[in-house]
């Protein structure tokens, strides 16, 4: 069945891969999106005549507004991702991450349904032996984390909304990210040769952002039975810690050289095994792989080289 959708910075990272895939299901999407990055990565659909765009901010609400009394569906993208970035402008994070989708989930009736991405990486490091699953109490160590803690939180005070608790997301995409660990790990083994790992026995959990689009599908598909809960989203066989990722990227560039920094310590101190038990028992399944996706990057930068491509 057809519905429709509004999807707030869809022309990201993740919309800009799942929004074609949203209207080939035959869905009307209408993407809201200041662009920010000054993309155009949607521009292969704008000949759908089930795809809308609206250029503006989401936290002004008289952009959100009408758009909210037209959707069947809200998938909010829209967000200043990633620690670095939210520690350039921490006023523009929250005020992007936190408050313009409380304000948002105040205008909306109890009928329309909610699909929101959020991250694992609210774990921080997990229980003593770093193992998280959704019962695992919440650790933020980031601005980023904590805004999504909160967002999270008032989700699911409402009844029609599921969290989608994300890996690290990896993989091309028509607005590429290189600042994402196995983007930017894989690019500088294509083009450097070579690293220094702080921390290289630090784990994390990854997920293909094709398999996000797809993950979105199925809540779709699913949500009468998954409506009201918090699902992790990854790839069960990659909790991978950062020396076994360039491992599994020497397998392709075998002259990428990796060093062990004997002293310092990572700015970023997520270290944590998750459990995806959930997500799989409603049916959903990934269907790329870790090494599929290092592949495909490796294609991807023989056509990239340029740092524009990230969020910072």
């Amino acid at each position: 069945m057809s519905v429709n959708i509004l999807i707030t910075g869809g022309a990201g990272y993740l919309g800009s891969t799942m929004i074609p895939e949203l209207l080939l299901a035959g869905h009307k999407v209408t993407l809201l999106d200041n662009f920010m990055f000054q993309q155009n990565s949607l521009a292969q659909v704008c000949h759908n005549p089930n795809f809308s765009v609206v250029n503006g901010d989401v936290r002004v609400e008289k952009n959100v507004t009408p758009l909210l009394k037209k959707a069947d569906v809200i998938i909010p993208l829209a967000a200043y991702v990633g620690a670095p970035l939210c520690n350039r402008d921490p006023v523009g994070a929250t005020t992007t991450n936190r408050d313009a989708i409380l304000s948002m989930l105040k205008q909306l009736s109890r009928e329309q349904r909610v699909l929101m991405p959020t991250t694992n990486s609210a774990y921080g490091s997990g229980d003593k032996n770093n193992f998280c699953d959704e019962n695992t109490p919440l650790n933020p160590l980031s601005l980023y984390a904590k805004d999504k803690v909160e967002v999270e939180k008032a989700l699911l005070e409402r009844e029609n909304s599921i969290s989608f608790r994300l890996a690290t997301v990896f993989g091309m995409s028509p607005r590429m990210r290189i600042d994402l660990l196995v983007n930017d790990f894989t690019y500088r083994a294509v083009h450097d040769r070579f690293i220094v790992l702080f921390e290289a026995h630090f784990k994390r959990n990854y997920i293909h952002v094709r398999d996000i689009a797809r993950v979105f599908l199925h809540g779709m598909q699913s949500f009468d039975k998954m409506k009201g809960n918090v699902y992790n989203v990854g790839l069960s066989d990659a909790n991978v810690s950062k020396m076994e990722l360039c491992r599994a990227i020497q397998k392709h560039i075998p002259d990428f050289t990796v060093m062990e920094a004997p002293i310092g310590k990572d700015p970023d101190q997520r270290n944590y095994i998750v459990s995806n038990e959930k997500i799989e028992k409603t049916g959903f399944c990934p269907a790329y792989s870790l090494d599929f996706g290092i592949q495909e990057l490796i294609k991807g930068y023989s056509m990239i080289k340029n740092s524009k491509y990230g969020n910072i």
